[in-house]
């Protein structure tokens, strides 16, 4: 055999007290960081503004909520093709805002 080999007595993994203590170090840096965390988020929160209070919240109006608007359009047909037609086809401008202007 020749020298360089490590005899069979040799300790192949760190022992339980090193293995232990890193367990511990670990277990600190995880619990340091979710307390960083912590005090991050409480200092983000007041800075954050204050929730409207209830004379600041929205009001229905005098008239009650308003209804829904109800329009009966003309169709608009097309001639019989044997093929679909694509959007820039069809004719008009697309679709246009049939509201009056504000």
């Amino acid at each position: 055999m020749a020298a360089s080999h490590l005899p069979l007595t040799a300790p192949l993994a760190a022992s339980h007290g090193t293995s232990g203590a890193l367990l511990v170090l670990v277990g600190v840096v995880i619990v340091a960081v979710l307390l960083a965390a912590f005090v991050w988020g409480r200092r983000a929160k007041t800075r954050e503004p204050a929730p409207p209070r209830p004379e600041e919240q929205p009001r229905l109006p005098e008239g009650g909520p308003v209804g829904d608007v109800v329009e009966n359009r003309e169709p608009d047909e097309l001639r019989p093709t044997e093929q679909r037609l694509s959007p820039h086809e069809l004719k008009g401008e697309g679709t246009h805002d049939s509201s009056p202007p504000r």
